[in-house]
């Protein structure tokens, strides 16, 4: 199979299991596509927005449709760093067989972040700083100790920082760990009638069912075909001068420094090369257009200022028309 039918067959692959989250949750389309782009790219996806807002739903089909080792935590303001990465276990060992001497030895029993592929960690802010940074450590190094760990992605939701929800939030360094960034709203506050009604619509059929058991679509398998041929997705010369004049005009022209930004060489660089890489490969593709620029929506959520982030769409456009000149 050459590579350009290969991605075909990845991006209808990822079609389907992007089908089965239509099949359950009517628009939402940013969290979706983004959810995409992370678990092909392999990277953590943060989802910030009220209660509601399907985002946990969304995590759990995906787990579920993508027939992977899949575990789910929701925080509370007592998670214990030992619910998060299996048992402690504590055992007593002879330290020398003639002497009889005992000594007590701590471990750990593996399980949840530790064992499995995909994680879906609902309420993330309500975490105590002392587990979540050890989690934050686990998921960045993908490592745990000095043993690694088989996990593609991990999936954070989080409602927005109020006093109402009780959650704190979380620091921007904290919110790098999560390449893949995501505001999310409600059909009704976005004006989205038409989606209302096929809400309405699909809640008011007798036949509907809440529980949602999707039935696998992808496997691990799926997975490591389309990450190893992500990294041969081919970047032109002009996508690379489009990236640069964005990056520019974000810096000089809109003042963006430490600040009052996180634009850092690892996310905007060597991050979104990857996701860049994802979008080209879910649309059947092997080499990266200049309007596949507009991922870079995905990664400004919480690092530049939330008005430079709605004219994302509107920057990337005029990049790509710059470029084309």
């Amino acid at each position: 199979m050459n590579r350009g039918t290969a991605a075909q067959t990845i991006a209808r692959r990822f079609s389907e299991l992007r089908g089965e989250m239509d099949r359950y949750v009517i628009g939402h389309d940013t969290v979706k596509t983004g959810l995409l782009l992370g678990l092909l790219a392999r990277e953590h996806i943060y989802i910030e927005g009220p209660p509601g807002m399907a985002k946990t739903m969304l995590a759990e089909i995906v787990s579920a449709a993508s027939n992977l080792k899949f575990y789910l935590y929701q925080f509370h303001r007592d998670t214990r760093l030992a619910e998060l990465v299996g048992d402690v276990v504590i055992e007593r060992e002879r330290s020398n067989k003639d002497s009889g001497t005992e000594i007590i030895v701590q471990s750990i029993r593996k399980g949840g972040v530790l064992t499995a592929e995909l994680c879906v960690l609902d309420d993330i802010s309500r975490s105590p700083g002392e587990a979540l940074n050890v989690l934050l450590r686990v998921l960045n190094e993908r490592q745990f100790q000095t043993e690694k760990i088989p996990l593609l992605a991990a999936i954070a939701t989080s409602n927005p920082t109020a006093d109402d929800y009780y959650n704190e939030p979380l620091d921007p360094a904290n919110l790098d760990r999560f390449t893949i960034q995501i505001r999310s709203a409600g059909l009704i506050q976005e004006n989205k009638w038409d989606q209302v009604r096929e809400v309405i619509d699909l809640y008011s059929n007798s036949q509907f069912s809440e529980e949602v058991r999707p039935e696998a679509i992808l496997d691990r398998g799926v997975f490591d075909q389309a990450y190893e041929l992500m990294h041969e997705v081919q970047v032109p010369e002009i996508v690379k001068r489009g990236l640069v004049d964005l990056l520019s005009r974000l810096v000089n022209q809109f003042k963006l420094d430490p600040t009052n930004s996180l634009i850092t060489d690892r996310s905007f660089l060597v991050k979104t090369l990857k996701i860049l890489k994802a979008k080209t490969l879910l649309e059947g593709r092997m080499q990266v257009v200049p309007d596949d620029l507009s991922v870079l929506t995905f990664l400004t959520a919480f690092r530049v200022p939330e008005e430079i982030h709605r004219n994302m769409p509107a920057l990337v456009r005029e990049t790509v028309q710059r470029v084309a000149e």
